[in-house]
């Protein structure tokens, strides 16, 4: 005899309508749970001030008023208002980042591990390609790399394949380092290069308003038509 099994359907009216409000209260509590979300400072962003310096957009300057970590994270777009964080595009903006930086999309640099006073090193390196089992004939192929050593740190073959891949970063010709943002070392040929903590690193630059932005464009372009039909008259 197979066991009965209660059907979804056959579920009391009160208690399936239970279960349809907490679906929606459930993904809310996650998406409220998400936003609250304080992550940890990485090497190249280890502070509020850092942070605000990246994204740009003149928001440095209000580092005094979110001096921990915790501060910038935490505070809702109303408690940033009331510190005086304006205008309303400034607190948007800062928002979107904040939301960014829980997700792990950094800017250039944001990736590096090595960091010291604010730069981080990269560098070109030459790993052998894996060969098949039965292809032992032939030369070694290799593929280049751009990794994050410290300057003075000695490069060990049994631990390049350890690091990653720079990101925003490539190379150039046979060794040379390029991508934004990116100061080659003096005598390397572009193989060793820095990347230095900077004003703007990450801003997005805002878009340019043609006839007014989006809400005034049909307002502006009608008044700008009937001057031209007043002219056209004359």
């Amino acid at each position: 005899m197979k066991p009965s099994t209660t059907k979804f359907h056959q579920l009391p009216t009160s208690l399936l309508a239970c279960l349809v409000r907490s679906q929606p209260l459930t993904r809310h509590l996650h998406q409220q749970s998400t936003a609250n979300y304080i992550p940890s400072p990485t090497p190249f962003v280890p502070d509020s001030k850092t942070f605000l310096t990246l994204i740009g957009r003149n928001l440095s300057q209000h580092a005094a008023k979110l001096p921990t970590w915790d501060s910038l994270f935490a505070l809702s777009s109303m408690q940033l208002r009331k510190l005086g964080v304006e205008p309303a595009r400034a607190r948007r903006y800062l928002l979107w980042w904040r939301d960014r930086f829980r997700k792990g999309h950094y800017g250039i640099g944001g990736d590096l591990k090595n960091v010291k006073d604010s730069v981080g090193h990269v560098r070109v390196v030459e790993l052998p390609e894996q060969r098949p089992p039965k292809s032992l004939a032939g030369p070694q192929a290799t593929r280049k790399m751009i990794v994050n050593i410290p300057p003075d740190a000695p490069i060990q073959d049994s631990k390049l394949r350890e690091l990653e891949q720079v990101n925003g970063l490539k190379v150039v010709g046979a060794h040379t380092i390029a991508g934004p943002f990116v100061e080659p070392v003096k005598g390397t040929g572009g193989s060793i290069a820095t990347i230095k903590v900077q004003e703007g690193m990450w801003e997005q630059r805002r878009g340019q308003k043609i006839d007014g932005g989006e809400r005034r464009k049909v307002q502006v372009r009608r008044k700008r038509k009937l001057e031209e039909m007043r002219k056209a008259r004359k």
